[in-house]
């Protein structure tokens, strides 16, 4: 039992034994029937069921006067606990270093849907929102009667509740149900995930109100992460456990057909695991079960490459057949309009497979004891985790535990999940716990990719150059061959190692904006994958998944319009946008950048090193971003250099502006690596890219010198998601940019030194 799961001494018995009266202030107290009736309606002894429709499934008052804060998303690296703190210490009127946000255990929360798409305030903290008002409502009211005073005639400061007329009477929260728990119901709407909302009658307080919402509070687990004074997954240890390696084959598609296990006969302790597709070594010491991954003599199956040359990929994407298509937004007569078009402007853009490349492989403990499964995960959806180990080892949910332990950092589905399956596997196959962790040619080989594509735009004009019609298309591979999370085992690769049937599915998307074009379609269309099972390329989500390749396609493009219209990029867009808010990060982020109106590209430049500015907007799930890059070219070396991003951002109310200004940041950097640097390399046996080498990322001397950033708050708004939308405009405000200095238009991304040398040549 942790702290927050005793059950409070203060029974039938304490009180009775107490003098029958519980004393809430100087000289008042109450009656010991009325001390029951409000215990019996509002409080538990015995911890209620963990369910969605329970108060107490979200929020507990402990015995010494903190808030325990349950929450069934994860912080993946954004200060999102600080965030979510925040709005329960707001509405609970609690001091907010007294709320602890406990994530991703799946014994004290229930699922919230995880890490996933920027939905941690959006969704998860609405919820909790709801929450917390809900038991501040409750505990008013068993104030009310243990005072003897109407609600209305009560305040709350710091957790203590006061009658306004007599200041004597007053009583505290952990007074009234310190240790014990809430037993309200909640109107849960039955859903799971991130659209689980379970509000009670109380309503959340107004914006005008707000003390502690909105405040720019400072994290506090940067330095205990930095100073090694946190456990991360990789370290963390149970008696008797042993370690794990995977074995993956040199050509993708191939399975063993014979393991001669006498050749690891010579390391102690280490055994091998074989089922089908799925081998894996254990040994008491690690570096044992490395050497023993090593040593194993495999004859692997015959099968003839599986995927093209990598200079193809494009072609192959082009003349794939279509799996999927769908044309998710289509105004006016978009065919009939490029009949009687004046000029047609037409491109076409590519983006590669591209890797997680967390900073470190994927680890996970999983022990099974006693018919109890324990994982130890850095999973970003530890509820899915534990219902994808449950159907992987044929046992019910609710024997599975799994703890969400920081791990090296994901962004969408790296390899978190299959490591925790794989886990499994070998845990119950050498009856002791295990601690796997993947190599770093795995974790960087064979995790989920964000898909390649290509993406197809055209233009209509009239003799004006009025734009009359616009097409926007991608194609490319799903979003979601494998699955957001690791919860059915046919979206794992143990699962699909050991033989279950397979369920690859379609997702892309189109662009998110608000464009008023008289005749407009935006469609999408998906491809097989090029490996069916158990493939390094299997694609997945990515952060903003497919959003970045979507935009940088769409609005290079309408800056290629404006170039041919000879309009300032801003100019243009401000021309045909209608939605005022998208309107007005434009304008601040034009306005912070200091833009100078005229048309792209530059004119004024000559020699080796030259200079550029871009523009890029966005939306993404109610928020708004627009981003002004200005970048420095070295047409000698192809090298460029981001150096200045000014941001402007709209998410509606912002709960803390430090947290989101970082939050931001890392978007940029990571925008700027996916823009110049990533892209998995791949021969027709398997991925190449397998390491900081093979698969270079931005370094700390190439990131922006300068990122500005604009906030907009709307404090009478929802809050909207801040994970991913400002990674969504980076690359084609970067693209712009590379335009304005250069006049040269590329349109494959990344950016690197070659690529851009051989462009401006």
């Amino acid at each position: 039992m942790t702290k927050f799961e005793h059950s409070s001494a203060f029974t039938r018995r304490s009180v009775l034994l107490g003098g029958g009266a519980l004393v809430v202030s100087i000289g008042a107290s109450v009656s010991l029937d009325t001390v029951l009736s409000l215990q019996s309606a509002y409080a538990e002894g015995a911890k209620p069921p963990l369910t969605p429709d329970q108060l107490s499934s979200y929020i507990a008052v402990n015995a010494d006067g903190s808030v325990a804060a349950f929450f069934g998303k994860m912080d993946m690296g954004h200060g999102l606990t600080v965030a979510i703190a925040q709005i329960v210490a707001e509405e609970l009127d609690v001091p907010f270093k007294r709320v602890k946000v406990f994530m991703g255990d799946t014994s004290n929360s229930v699922n919230q849907g995880g890490a996933s798409g920027s939905t941690g305030i959006q969704y998860g903290g609405k919820q909790m929102r709801m929450a917390a008002a809900e038991a501040r409502r409750v505990l008013v009211e068993m104030a009310a009667g243990l005072l003897s005073t109407p609600v209305d005639q009560l305040a709350v400061n710091d957790g203590v509740v006061t009658s306004r007329a007599d200041g004597t009477k007053r009583i505290s929260y952990e007074q009234m149900l310190g240790g014990k728990y809430f037993n309200v119901q909640l109107d849960w709407n039955k859903q799971f995930g991130n659209t689980l909302y379970a509000p009670g009658k109380a309503q959340p307080k107004s914006p005008s109100e707000h003390k502690i919402v909105g405040q720019p509070i400072k994290r506090e687990d940067v330095a205990p992460k930095v100073f090694a004074q946190e456990d991360f997954v990789t370290d963390v240890k149970v008696p008797g456990m042993v370690h794990g390696r995977m074995i993956r084959p040199d050509v993708a598609g191939a399975v063993p057909v014979k393991v001669d296990e006498s050749s690891i006969k010579d390391i102690p302790g280490a055994k091998v695991v074989w089922d089908k597709g799925f081998l894996g070594v254990v040994a008491n010491k690690e570096w044992d079960a490395i050497q023993a991954a090593q040593k194993l003599k495999v004859e692997w199956s015959q099968v003839d490459p599986p995927f093209p040359e990598q200079a193809s990929l494009y072609d192959h994407i082009r003349k794939a057949s279509v799996r999927k298509r769908s044309v998710d937004k289509e105004n006016g007569n978009v065919d009939e309009a490029f009949k009687s078009a004046a000029k047609v402007i037409e491109a076409e853009y590519e983006w590669p497979f591209q890797s997680h490349a967390s900073m470190g492989p994927a680890c996970a403990l999983v022990q099974i004891k006693d018919g109890q499964v324990t994982c130890g995960s850095g999973t970003q959806k530890s509820h899915f985790v534990q219902e994808g180990l449950a159907l992987t080892l044929d046992l019910p949910v609710d024997k599975v535990r799994v703890i969400h332990t920081t791990g090296p950092g994901s962004y969408g589905r790296n390899d978190a999940d299959d490591c925790a399956m794989d886990a499994a596997v070998l845990a119950k196959a050498v009856g002791k716990p295990v601690r796997l962790q993947y190599m770093r040619e795995q974790g960087t080989g064979w995790d989920p990719k964000g898909p390649a594509s290509i993406h197809r735009a055209r233009a209509a004009l009239d003799a004006t150059g009025k734009v009359t019609a616009y097409e926007f298309t991608s194609k490319g591979f799903s979003r979601v061959d494998v699955n957001t999370n690791g919860g059915k085992p046919h979206d794992t690769l143990c699962g699909q190692t050991l033989g279950v049937a397979l369920k690859s599915g379609d997702g892309f998307g189109v662009p998110a904006e608000s464009y008023a074009f008289d005749n407009k379609r935006l469609a999408w269309e998906t491809i097989p994958p090029l490996l069916d099972r158990s493939s390094p390329l299997r694609s997945a989500h990515l952060r903003d998944p497919v959003g970045p390749q979507i935009h940088f396609a769409s609005e290079s493009f309408i800056d290629e319009v404006a170039a041919a219209v000879n309009a300032d990029p801003i100019e243009f867009r401000l021309r045909h946008i209608k939605e005022p808010r998208d309107i007005a990060v434009i304008k601040a982020a034009a306005e912070k950048a200091k833009w100078e109106t005229r048309p792209s590209p530059r004119r004024d430049q000559s020699g080796s090193k030259v200079s550029g500015r871009g523009i890029a907007y966005c939306q993404r799930n109610g928020t708004r971003v627009a981003i002004v890059a200005e970048v420095d070219i070295d047409r000698s070396t192809g090298k460029i250099w981001a150096r200045k991003l000014t941001v402007a951002h709209d998410c509606g109310q912002i709960i803390n502006p430090d947290g989101l200004v970082k939050c931001i940041e890392g978007n940029i950097v990571q925008g700027v690596s996916r823009t110049l640097w990533e892209e998995v390399t791949f021969d027709r046996k398997s991925v190449t890219s397998i390491d900081w080498l093979t698969y270079p990322i931005l370094d700390i001397t190439e990131t922006p010198a300068e990122v500005h950033v604009v906030l907009i708050n709307h404090p009478d708004l929802p809050p909207t998601g801040a994970g991913e939308p400002s990674i969504r405009p980076v690359a084609a405000a970067i693209a712009n940019a590379i335009f304005d200095a250069t006049g040269v238009r590329i349109r494959r991304v990344p950016f690197s030194p070659e690529r851009v040398k051989s462009a401006l040549s």
